[in-house]
């Protein structure tokens, strides 16, 4: 697996001549990735007022997601690329432990989350490459490794299935008044509760 993913890592990191309209691109994607997707998760709230509710749910799980991600990372402390002096860093980053990325395991999540929820699967697709280009980018300025990139796509799927697993289990034992047409709130449309199971 080490060599799978320094081998991978040689192929798709800019190394020490990179071409500079690519790894001014890898550089913005790698900086201003994750304020873009916090962005469409901006326009989300403001386009689709039914999922207001889902959509905080879905920042509580991604603030969930960065402690978890910061907090694994802390412990395994890998070592990153350029700590180790395999390429240059081509942006300013710190040196501490790199398995697994934040930036992945947060925007994974997210794009995830927007997936389960068939209102919001129309930019859950866009999530998903930016999430995809974001982790690339930051293979190519040398700030992770693919294993990095990869462990947090997995820890941001875990904690996706733990929102799916909380609104199956809250549509399914929790119960709710009845209304006062004689009516329990379950009668109602989905988007009626924010953790309907869709």
């Amino acid at each position: 697996m080490n060599a799978l993913n320094l081998a991978l890592f040689q192929w798709l990191t800019a190394g020490s001549q990179p071409t500079p309209w690519v790894l001014s691109f890898a550089s913005a994607l790698a900086l201003w990735g994750s304020w873009v997707c916090a962005a469409v998760v901006v326009f989300a709230l403001w386009r689709h007022r039914d999922e207001r509710a889902y959509l905080c749910i879905v920042a509580a799980f991604s603030g969930l997601a960065s402690m978890a991600s910061h907090a694994i990372a802390q412990a395994l402390n890998a070592p990153r690329p350029f700590v180790l002096g395999l390429a240059p860093a081509y942006i300013e980053h710190a040196g501490r432990g790199s398995l697994p990325s934040t930036h992945a395991t947060v925007m994974f999540m997210v794009a995830l989350a927007f997936l389960l929820r068939p209102g919001l699967r129309r930019l859950a697709v866009p999530l998903l490459a930016l999430a995809t280009l974001t982790g690339w980018a930051r293979i190519y300025v040398g700030v992770h490794f693919p294993v990095d990139i990869c462990a947090g796509l997995v820890l941001g799927g875990a904690i996706a299935g733990l929102l799916a697993l909380a609104q199956r289990l809250v549509h399914r034992f929790v119960s709710f008044p009845a209304s006062p047409a004689g009516r329990t709130r379950d009668d109602r449309p989905a988007a009626a509760s924010s953790w309907r199971h869709p």
